[in-house]
């Protein structure tokens, strides 16, 4: 009795939920144009924002509950603002683009700010929806399922003219995803305990300025993409990389900070023969790298796969345990208008103290080329045969394969960059 009892109470709740969240919708899709309108404090059922213009926010106790099923709320109209609202327990299907806020493609101008979010799927999708805002919202992933399994915190698909700001996004699978999106600006977002922070994938013109990455397993995963400026962002503790570029072509990095990018790990145990690289650069040219610090990592920079033409100048490597990885046919010279780049370990001079080292620095010898192919003869590094190797080079240079100059290192850590080194 006391069972049937409770059910039907409940039953009584949910169809009274429903029966409000209904009313609710009509209420909604009954406003004229341009009217604000608050939601209830209380737990709502999905809801679809239809008329243009309108200004939807929430109680402080308002709660939109997506019942584990498809998209909590629908922003289907242009010029709307969505504000001040939890959103949870949306549906956890990929394929069907499950979203907490989905913002359909006619919704032009959209406004979604200082929202908290958590469940599944995606935190906001931004659905070939032209200049979109989504800032200052708390975003969090279901812990409960696999990082793969999980959506994207903001996901652009073919989004042109979107600012994302200031949100601060956690536990998803990848915190902002960029897909055949260009010409928007990714600024000002803090990114932890993630797959990728920023993930880049077919985009072009895109502005990627202060933001801050931590504990993810890559920073920044910039691939396929070309004409993007990427300035004074930060990756604090990342893990394998914290700027990875896959085929990204005539772009900027500017006064980054990269710093103590670690071996990668899995479940506390360190990966056999897997490097933490501060910034791994792969079949990528013609890039600008300006006033960048890349740091305490296990790799300062990593370029493979044809590499090359590249600007890198007036960047700081500092105590990383290799500086330079690259391994190449033709010699790259690293410095521009007569200014190379701060390297801790250099350990040259600089007679006229015009705050450049007079000998080149040159971060690579054969021997590490040999170990790079061969990682098998590391059994070797400290025998008498590498200790001759190495001799041989130095004495006779002509023997010298191609790889990373620096021919006028300098002497002090760039100004902007030296609190980096306190």
């Amino acid at each position: 009795m006391y069972h049937t009892l409770r059910y039907g109470v409940a039953l009584s709740v949910a169809l009274f939920a429903l029966t409000a969240t209904a009313d609710l919708q009509q209420d909604l899709d009954a406003l004229a144009p341009g009217s604000s309108f608050q939601l209830p404090p209380e737990t709502l059922s999905p809801l679809a924002v239809r008329v243009p213009g309108i200004t939807v926010a929430c109680a402080p106790e308002t709660v939109i509950d997506g019942g584990g099923q498809g998209n909590a709320v629908e922003i289907l109209a242009e010029n709307v603002t969505f504000t001040g609202c939890q959103v949870r327990n949306w549906g956890k299907d990929l394929n069907q683009l499950d979203a907490g806020i989905f913002v359909a493609r006619e919704a032009e101008g959209a406004v979604v700010s200082n929202n908290r979010l958590q469940g599944p799927a995606f935190g906001v999708w931004l659905d070939a929806t032209p200049n979109v805002t989504v800032s200052n919202n708390h975003i969090r992933g279901d812990v409960s399922l696999r990082s793969q399994d999980r959506g994207n915190g903001i996901h652009l698909f073919n989004t042109t003219g979107a600012l994302i700001e200031g949100n601060d996004i956690s536990q998803t699978r990848d915190a902002v995803y960029i897909e055949t999106a260009n010409r928007n600006t990714i600024r000002g977002n803090v990114m932890t305990d993630l797959r990728y922070g920023i993930h880049y994938m077919y985009s072009m013109h895109n502005l990627l300025e202060n933001n801050v990455t931590r504990g993810t397993r890559t920073g920044y995963a910039l691939m396929q993409s070309k004409y993007l400026k990427v300035f004074n962002n930060r990756s604090e503790n990342d893990e394998n990389y914290g700027i990875l570029m896959n085929f990204i072509t005539n772009s900027e990095l500017r006064n980054n900070v990269v710093t103590g990018v670690s071996q990668g790990q899995s479940a506390g145990v360190v990966i056999s023969g897997a490097e933490g690289k501060a910034v791994f650069i792969y079949n990528s040219l013609y890039n600008t790298f300006e006033g960048n610090y890349f740091g305490q990592s296990n790799i300062g920079i990593h370029l493979t796969a044809g590499s090359e033409e590249n600007r890198v100048f007036n960047n700081a490597f500092v105590e990383n345990q290799r500086q330079v990885k690259y391994v190449a046919t033709r010699t790259q010279s690293w410095a521009e208008d007569g200014r190379g780049n701060y390297w801790s370990d250099y350990l040259g001079w600089d007679r006229n103290q015009d705050g450049l080292g007079d000998v080149p620095y040159e971060p690579n010898d054969n021997v590490d080329r040999l170990l790079w192919k061969y990682p098998e003869a590391k059994v070797l590094m400290f025998s008498p045969a590498v200790d001759t190797l190495r001799w041989v080079q130095d004495a006779f240079p002509v023997v010298k394969s191609a790889g990373v100059k620096d021919p006028r290192p300098l002497m002090r850590v760039p100004e902007h960059l030296q609190s980096e080194t306190r």
